[in-house]
């Protein structure tokens, strides 16, 4: 197999990784917000459930939660799993895992801010929500960001389980070509492909580390 014909059929795999990728960004971090929240709540039974779910999605491998998620329908409500949900059971699995890491990540950088900003906001006649969101959220997006940077760039390694579930991303396919061909070169271009992926991540969210570098 030449090395055009390889791209191409790894071309496919990519665009599942990024796709991935993105989507779990996409709800996993308002929903991380929510859930911290909730893990900050005053009601003791909203924080304890809130503070068993964090435990457990940090306490179990992605991977078994993948399986769960895809599985889960058919074993405990009988429900028939169409070909279609693969790729939504990825989705969900990954946005509820990261959910619970961005959720720790929020929480400490708000618990992180001194009284005397909410007192001075108050002064200033701010509500609670105006309070978060104009003048506490914007500090802790600022001092959370490299945690943010080490969460984001793993999780575009952890892509590759979506195998776990038959959903055909970059790792999947380069197994595929590297055991049907015996060659190597399939998951030498999936390590270049990652470490590009993750170089233009970290190259990025330092750009916004530097912008939000205000005081400099």
């Amino acid at each position: 197999m030449s090395l055009s014909v390889m791209l191409q059929q790894l071309a496919g795999g990519m665009l599942v990784s990024v796709e991935i990728f993105f989507v779990t960004l996409l709800f996993s971090l308002p929903l991380g917000l929510i859930i911290c929240f909730g893990r900050m709540s005053k009601n003791p039974v909203v924080r304890g459930i809130v503070t068993a779910y964090i435990s457990i999605m940090r306490g179990t491998p992605l991977m078994l939660q993948l399986m769960v998620v895809y599985f889960g329908p058919y074993f405990i409500f009988g429900i028939s799993i169409s070909m279609g949900y693969r790729l939504i059971a990825v989705f969900i699995a990954f946005a509820i895992n990261y959910a619970a890491y961005f959720a720790e990540i929020y929480r400490g950088g708000i618990e992180s801010m001194s009284v005397g900003q909410y007192e001075a906001a108050k002064i200033l006649g701010y509500n609670k929500p105006q309070t978060f969101f104009r003048i506490i959220l914007p500090q802790v997006i600022k001092r959370i960001l490299p945690s943010v940077t080490n969460e984001v760039i793993t999780l575009v390694k952890d892509t590759s389980l979506a195998f776990v579930v038959a959903v055909a991303e970059m790792f999947t396919i380069a197994k595929q070509i590297a055991s049907s061909q015996t060659t190597m070169m399939p998951f030498i271009i999936a390590a270049v492909f990652y470490y590009i992926f993750n170089l233009i991540v970290a190259v990025v969210m330092d750009k916004v580390e530097q912008k939000l570098n205000y005081y400099r």
